[in-house]
């Protein structure tokens, strides 16, 4: 599944909590671990101290997520953290960013200049965010988003992939309608159609997927509705949003500002967010 993570430690939240348990799972466990710290840069005399620092951090985090010390690649940038974390995960090819979040909405995202929604937002990689109010607790009933899209399916064999690795774990797969569907004369709806494709695709990985349906006008919200009452302690969502292909140093505020429901369920969700990402073309 994932096999070269990047974990951006600033020393604050749950992100090492939820990389240790992750670290239970053995898709995780085998992973390359590469943590990384990014100092902003100062004089040359801060920056020392800085540096310092952050290596005693570094050093901590790996004892706190349980890592072998000679397994990790540690690494200490300076720069700003927004276009470093976005940097070091193209140097490294990293196929998974795990950061934490603060759980900001969009526009007090950009009013504090937030370095996850900024990644959140530009990475074109999968990404799992933690919340820094959400106590990370053991990982076994996952939720994914289910669309019937080439992207939302890449989000549902990530998910059983993930499932199948968890003794014990289950997975709820939800669909979500802006409105209620009229069945057809069989009595059935795309909704069902969709769920259903989902439960087959869950078999071929040897996972027994649960739907769900919901209806409302909010997406996002239905979501992490869902995932309130599914007690989910991972959410699993595919994005299609769209992405600058431009200027990759500015940030999308039509997609910050409007009605993105990946960034609605990353502020929302009650549980850490694994965000799949759509292949970028062009």
């Amino acid at each position: 599944m994932f096999r070269n993570l990047l974990i951006a430690d600033s020393g604050t939240g749950h992100v090492e909590e939820m990389v240790r348990m992750l670290q239970d799972i053995p898709s995780f466990g085998r992973a390359k671990v590469n943590l990384l710290h990014v100092v902003q840069e100062q004089n040359k005399s801060q920056a020392d101290d800085h540096r310092s620092n952050a290596e005693q951090l570094l050093k901590a985090a790996i004892q706190k997520m349980a890592l072998n010390p000679d397994g990790v690649n540690t690494l200490v940038r300076e720069g700003d953290p927004k276009q470093t974390v976005l940097k070091v995960a193209e140097e490294l090819s990293c196929d998974l960013i795990v950061m934490g979040s603060r759980g900001l909405g969009r526009l007090q995202s950009i009013l504090s200049n937030s370095t996850s929604q900024y990644v959140f937002q530009l990475s074109t990689r999968p990404m799992l965010l933690v919340r820094d109010d959400l106590y990370v607790r053991h990982v076994n009933r996952v939720m994914v988003t289910v669309d019937g899209t080439g992207v939302g399916d890449e989000a549902v064999r990530t998910a059983c992939e993930l499932v199948r690795d968890i003794p014990g774990g289950t997975l709820t797969g939800v669909h979500v309608s802006r409105q209620d569907i009229t069945p057809t004369r069989g009595g059935r709806t795309k909704a069902d159609d969709v769920l259903d494709s989902a439960v087959q695709r869950a078999r071929s990985y040897g996972i027994d997927l649960k739907p769900l349906h919901a209806t409302g006008a909010d997406i996002g919200r239905e979501v992490c509705q869902a995932a309130k009452q599914t007690q989910a302690d991972l959410v699993v969502i595919a994005s299609q949003d769209r992405r600058p292909l431009v200027a990759r140093g500015l940030v999308d505020l039509d997609k910050l500002l409007g009605g993105s429901v990946s960034d609605y369920i990353r502020v929302h969700a009650p549980a850490p967010v694994l965000l799949v990402r759509e292949a970028e073309k062009g």
